[in-house]
């Protein structure tokens, strides 16, 4: 059964869909989400808190995603591939993740900062300790670095670099998918791709060799399935 947290967080989004967030009224969001202001208020302090805790909940569900798709059956160009297709899916689907991943705040959105010097937050815990949203770049590097553990298997320092530079050539190229998509003659989505790119990384990324002169897209081991 969901917290009054997430409900609460649930109806602030819901909200953020249709209103800009300056008319998104604290009093709305705790009715949508069937509890008293008050509670809205024991949970995030006020709309600054409550706007610091959504993009927090974005940035956290995107990353959530990234390891649930790295997580998934194949090999190292499908478990790339299904990681490609998620954050795809996420930047389209949660406008706050967009924003979050390309730096682009328009003025529908919150966009908060680290809490002003010498406040001090009504929560507890991690949630009274607020930085702030990371930046697109630190976000794409935490990506990378769930990308990386997953898929590293004991591979030499060399190997490792070469999976760190796969990883964020994957999320980079799925970041341009996601805001200007592929004709659909290609497909528009951006496994094919992954698939080929991971096929000519180094043997200790892609676990293939390909030919010389072989120029057509070859899959690494494992069972591919669609994104």
């Amino acid at each position: 059964m969901p917290t009054a947290r997430e409900v609460l967080l649930d109806a602030a989004l819901s909200a953020l869909a249709t209103l800009p967030w300056t008319s998104v009224r604290m009093v709305d969001v705790a009715a949508a989400a069937g509890v008293s202001r008050q509670t809205l208020h024991n949970e995030f302090g006020g709309k600054d808190g409550l706007a610091r805790a959504l993009v927090r909940d974005a940035a956290d569900g995107y990353l959530a995603g990234v390891e649930q798709a790295l997580g998934s059956a194949g090999g190292t160009a499908d478990r790339l591939a299904a990681t490609a297709a998620w954050t795809v899916r996420a930047v389209r689907a949660n406008v706050l993740v967009k924003a979050l991943l390309t730096g682009c705040w328009s003025e529908r959105l919150p966009s908060p900062g680290p809490p002003p010097a010498g406040y001090a937050s009504p929560l507890p815990g991690p949630r009274g300790a607020d930085p702030g949203p990371p930046a697109p770049t630190e976000l794409l590097r935490r990506a990378g670095e769930r990308a990386v553990a997953a898929l590293d298997g004991e591979r030499p320092p060399r190997g490792r670099e070469e999976l760190a530079a796969t990883c964020e050539i994957v999320l980079r190229l799925a970041l341009s998918y996601a805001l200007v998509p592929a004709p659909p003659e290609a497909g528009g989505e951006p496994a094919p791709l992954v698939r080929h790119v991971v096929a000519r990384a180094p043997d200790a990324v892609s676990g293939t060799s390909p030919r010389a002169g072989d120029r057509s897209p070859r899959r690494s081991p494992g069972r591919s399935r669609p994104a």
